[in-house]
């Protein structure tokens, strides 16, 4: 006969959760399989509309530096944005994990010749090269991946707190610019927010620009 192996008893469930983290993992959960569920040629169209958008955002800015995401997960694709950016001349970066600040983000020059790994996350990174390196207070905007948004501006991320600690500075110094980059589908009516979330001062999606 197969034995079949429990968990724990003390491991914890979905139910077993406090309200607030059991509604957010829903959220979660819900939303990531909606935006996965977009076909490739719909995410490519929905790309272009979201970067024209975003130009139009970016453009009477002076920026110089701006820190942008590979796109995983069924999230906006930014790689339109990308070849945009390269092509008037404005510096890009990516985040990689901290290799000795658990938790934290480093973010290095990007371009069309840089060598990229995998993370522990399964996300693409560039390579650790300190000579392509930018202090997050240099950067003029980051431009952030997230899950879910409400009208209000708040953000959802994945869990992990790395955009949350990176920007938690932004409300008194104002600086770098954050700018969520989303699917219309990932706004929900309201985000059971946590005491560590930074709300975004801008979200652009294909249809709408946002700003709170």
């Amino acid at each position: 006969m197969t034995t079949v192996e429990q968990p724990p008893t003390n491991a914890p469930t979905l139910s077993s959760l406090p309200q607030k983290e059991r509604v957010r993992n829903e959220i979660r959960a819900s939303i990531r399989a909606a935006r996965r569920s977009i076909s490739p040629e719909q995410q490519t169209n929905l790309g272009l509309q979201a970067c024209a958008l975003m130009l139009s955002k970016l453009e009477p800015l002076t920026i110089k530096h701006l820190a942008i995401y590979l796109t995983n997960d069924g999230e906006l694709d930014t790689n339109p944005l990308i070849q945009a950016l390269w092509q008037r001349g404005i510096n890009v970066y990516l985040p990689r994990l901290h290799p000795f600040s658990k938790g934290n983000l480093l973010f290095l020059a990007y371009t069309q010749h840089t060598p990229m790994q995998r993370n522990k996350l399964g996300i693409l990174e560039p390579v650790l090269d300190i000579r392509t390196l930018i202090p997050a207070e240099q950067l003029h905007v980051i431009i952030t991946p997230l899950v879910a948004f409400d009208g209000t501006g708040n953000r959802m991320g994945m869990g992990g707190g790395y955009y949350d600690r990176t920007l938690v500075n932004w409300e008194k110094v104002r600086a770098p610019l954050p700018i969520g980059y989303a699917h219309d589908c990932q706004q929900v009516d309201h985000l059971p927010c946590e005491h560590w979330d930074i709300p975004l001062p801008i979200i652009v999606t294909p249809t709408k620009l946002w700003c709170f």
